[in-house]
């Protein structure tokens, strides 16, 4: 299993790149970052903070544009980057686990890691699994009865395609406790957390999976309740009042990477300018803040130790899939 514990170890193994002299001075002229999902989501949100950060710590001149690109998983923003925008340094594209997540599946057809640059990490983000507030459900023991009982009977929503890192996780716990055959759990797919939040609050769907950031207004406005969150202890601040899987016996552990990919054709000067911008803002006492806010563990990766985790990443997902069925 993919224990989110190897994050911090693989941080500390790989630690960071060394920047070119070229990396200083470079400015993006119109800063760019793709959302590969619809509003609402982890992908939305890491492009709009760091955006907004990064224009705050006075990294870019100009506000960041966010372009929401929806589908496949991420997929349709990696095949607009890879065969339109390959050689366009302004830009830079959200990245996380379930991102690896469709690489480590064969998920975009004809592409693959190598195809894009991989820039930095930002943090890494506990998955969560939740219901509505109004839910008779209030452990996740009980989610997961229903679900040894009857896996139709509980429809769960993730921002992540079928097969995908939301849906993973769901998987994870209710493998982690006994369910028979965890291929039979119903997972409902929509592009980003926001949406899938809002089919559960409908009464579409009886429970949500996705990550602490996604899950933090959603909570705030009473909309919902976590039944557990996938970390390996309580998290501190705010946080620390949601029981984690394990303390409920359950020992499941998913932690969602987040960062960014650049277009594989980008000058290697705007590449290590990205990568240094990136690291600053990791540093920033700013971007502390709202990693606290948000419920984000450290991850601080650049450059070459970025990617060398990122393979591994894919490597590791591409076994838990396996495990579990979901590729052959």
């Amino acid at each position: 299993m993919f224990h989110a514990t190897r994050l911090s170890l693989a941080a500390l193994l790989l630690g960071a790149t060394a920047l070119g002299a070229q990396a200083e001075g470079f400015m993006p002229a119109n800063p760019e970052c793709i959302a590969p999902a619809n509003p609402g989501g982890g992908w939305d949100f890491t492009c709009r903070q760091v955006g907004k950060t990064l224009q705050d710590q006075k990294l870019i001149d100009k506000t960041m544009q966010v372009v929401n690109l929806a589908g496949g998983g991420g997929g349709v923003a990696f095949a607009e980057v890879v065969n339109k925008r390959n050689a366009d340094d302004d830009l830079i594209v959200a990245a996380s686990s379930a991102t690896a997540t469709r690489l480590a599946q064969g998920a975009f057809p004809g592409n693959t890691m190598d195809q894009v640059r991989w820039v930095a990490s930002v943090g890494a983000d506990y998955g969560v699994i939740a219901v509505a507030a109004s839910s008779p459900v209030n452990t996740l023991p009980e989610l997961l009865d229903m679900m040894k009982a009857d896996p139709t009977s509980v429809a769960v929503a993730g921002g992540s395609a079928v097969g995908g890192w939301d849906h993973l996780k769901v998987l994870i716990a209710a493998d982690a406790y006994g369910v028979d055959d965890v291929r039979k759990v119903k997972y409902i797919a929509f592009d980003g957390g926001g949406e899938a939040v809002t089919q559960l609050l409908a009464g579409s769907v009886q429970a949500f999976t996705g990550d602490i950031s996604e899950a933090k207004g959603f909570v705030d406005s009473g909309d919902i309740k976590v039944l557990a969150v996938l970390a390996p202890e309580r998290l501190e601040g705010e946080f620390g009042k949601f029981p984690t899987a394990k303390e409920q016996g359950v020992d499941a552990i998913g932690a969602n990477w987040r960062g960014f990919y650049a277009p594989g054709g980008m000058s290697d000067a705007a590449y290590d300018g990205w990568v240094e911008k990136i690291g600053a803002l990791y540093a920033s006492d700013e971007w502390k803040t709202t990693m606290e806010a948000n419920g984000m563990a450290p991850l601080d990766l650049q450059g070459a130790a970025f990617e060398a985790f990122v393979a591994d990443s894919v490597a590791q997902i591409e076994s838990i899939s396996r495990e579990i069925g979901i590729i052959k």
